[in-house]
């Protein structure tokens, strides 16, 4: 069970990011959350693995206190929390197995991370991640040499190498169009279905209703809503969005 309690950031100059957020997130859902750009969503899941330190507020995982963690707690904490960026965040000179790899570093010794040497148990692992993701025969191409769906396979991949009981997706598929959004999605499903809990930022409602079970949404670092993606009706997308806001389709 992940707990977030009156969660509160404010950046330099007085940004207010996050405004008194609680909710709860059974272990195994699929939590969309939801919103316009600028209104939290980033700041929310970065606070979760304490990427960015909150101001105020409290998020438990499994009994944990995440907030009250010391780095070295942090690091073991890491471990279990796989990120997806919305930029992949790959090494673009690195080959792909090297970049998922780097989903062990938590589990090796400091020495052996920074010469990149992995145990062959690993290696085989990374070989078989990439296998579920769909791109094994692309193992040896540098990242940069492939395209944005592909390369955020390579993302997820990573992040599964963690062995994760979480993941926080940050907008996995605001770069991509919308047939390889489904797809990059339809890999977040699988994975979640196997029992990992899925906290997704996305902006597209009808990615949310295919494959959310929960959402939360957030305006100007508030928590607007929090229930059943189809709940979502004209009022409170208006909330949610703003006035002007139009639904696609």
């Amino acid at each position: 069970m992940l707990k977030v309690e009156h969660l509160t950031k404010v950046y330099e100059g007085g940004v207010l990011a996050l405004d008194d957020v609680s909710f709860e997130v059974p272990e195994g859902e699929f939590l969309a959350v939801i919103g316009l750009s600028g209104s939290g969503k980033s700041t929310l899941l970065r606070c979760i693995n304490r990427l960015i330190e909150p101001t105020d507020g409290r998020i438990t995982w499994n009994g944990v206190d995440i907030t009250a963690a010391t780095q070295d707690e942090m690091r073991r904490i890491r471990r279990r929390i796989g990120m997806v960026f919305q930029h992949f965040n790959l090494v673009h000179r690195s080959t792909v197995l090297t970049n998922v790899l780097a989903g062990r570093l938590g589990y090796t010794t400091p020495a052996a991370s920074i010469i990149n040497r992995f145990a062959a148990a690993d290696v085989s692992k990374a070989q078989e991640t990439l296998e579920l993701v769909g791109i094994a025969d692309k193992v040896n191409n540098r990242a940069d040499e492939l395209s944005g769906g592909q390369q955020q396979r390579v993302g997820i991949a990573r992040a599964l190498m963690q062995d994760p009981e979480m993941i926080l997706a940050d907008e996995p598929v605001a770069s991509l169009d919308p047939v390889l959004a489904h797809s990059i999605m339809q890999y977040l499903d699988v994975i979640q279905k196997r029992g990992v809990t899925v906290l997704c930022s996305l902006h597209f409602l009808d990615l949310v209703q295919q494959y959310a079970e929960r959402a939360i949404a957030l305006n100007e670092g508030k928590l607007m809503f929090d229930g059943a993606p189809e709940a979502i009706d004209d009022a409170r997308f208006k909330d949610i969005y703003g006035q002007e806001a139009e639904r696609i389709g």
